[in-house]
């Protein structure tokens, strides 16, 4: 099972995962805080400037590379404190889950999951202000939270669309930000040191993402399921969030977006259809979106590996 395989290769830093918030139990609460606990098997290690040149020149390359966030010079890329604002989307309705309220609002061991990932934020000293797109009635599971968090909190109103939420997102952060980290909140597991890169990157270029390589065969297909290729495997890579964008760059976007009636599936795609890089950093395979009851029970193994051994 893959959910084991997640299970044994994380284990010896499971650490990394428990928090110390006063609100809930100390074993259900993740830190994420710590940049060092990566899972490294999963990481390539392949020299980084001259895909950063690359990118620059607009230029594709398909290596796979792990990001050190160093610039084309090699002198370090610092994202100034207090100068990020996080677009928090926790407005999805969550019909795949079949449960009765929206799956970013179930309790993953004790704790709603949108919570994870907004306590991971609220830690970074990059982060000025956690604007959360949701429903009213959402609010006061992350207003009752506000004691314990050192960042701003606001509010915004989904939309039809996820480009629309992240829109309305857009209109409530602080005009002097000066990058807008965009994350879905059924993604509880995001590291910090993940984070961490992921911003360095997108202040170099103006927009990244963080990504993994994909790990299975993609075939192409038409609409009567017969194959019609099989694609390079190498040059795949599937996307998560968060997603960074400077944000003019992103207000400049969602402008051509708005005026060409276009439909955007993630975030940087609204950079890209203004001919802008966009870099892939790579994240982590835990970092998984929690969207059917078996990505929730993955989950808790992630967090708890001892439950995956218990259970067989």
């Amino acid at each position: 099972m893959s959910s084991l395989q997640f299970s044994t290769s994380i284990s010896p830093s499971c650490q990394q995962f428990l928090g110390t918030n006063s609100q809930f139990p100390i074993k259900f609460l993740p830190s994420f805080s710590n940049p060092n606990n990566h899972f490294k098997n999963y990481l390539i290690p392949v020299n980084r400037t001259d895909k950063i040149k690359s990118l620059k020149t607009h230029k594709i390359f398909h290596s796979r590379i792990t990001c050190s966030a160093k610039s084309a010079q090699g002198s370090e890329v610092v994202v100034k404190d207090k100068t990020v604002s996080v677009i928090l989307l926790a407005g999805g309705k969550g019909k795949r889950m079949g449960a009765s309220m929206p799956k970013q609002y179930l309790p993953l061991l004790g704790q709603p999951i949108a919570l994870y990932s907004f306590y991971t934020f609220s830690k970074m000293p990059e982060v000025k202000e956690i604007v959360v797109v949701c429903d009213p009635s959402y609010q006061d599971i992350f207003e009752d939270a506000k004691d314990s968090i050192q960042v701003d909190l606001k509010f915004a109103l989904p939309g039809k669309e996820r480009q629309d939420s992240v829109y309305s997102g857009l209109q409530a952060i602080d005009p002097n930000s000066e990058l807008v980290c965009i994350h879905d909140s059924a993604r509880p597991l995001v590291l910090a040191g993940d984070v961490a890169k992921v911003l360095k990157d997108g202040w170099l270029i103006g927009a990244a993402v963080l990504g993994v390589p994909a790990k299975a065969t993609i075939k192409e297909a038409n609409c009567e399921s017969f194959v019609v290729k099989t694609l390079d495997r190498k040059t795949l890579w599937e996307m998560q969030t968060p997603q960074v964008i400077k944000p003019d760059l992103l207000k400049k976007g969602f402008e051509l977006v708005n005026s060409e009636c276009l439909e955007v599936t993630d975030d940087v795609s609204i950079v890209e259809h203004l001919k802008h890089p966009v870099y892939i950093t790579e994240g982590s395979y835990t970092n998984i979106k929690v969207t059917t009851p078996d990505d929730l029970l993955l989950a808790e193994r992630i967090l708890n590996p001892a439950s995956a051994v218990s259970s067989h």
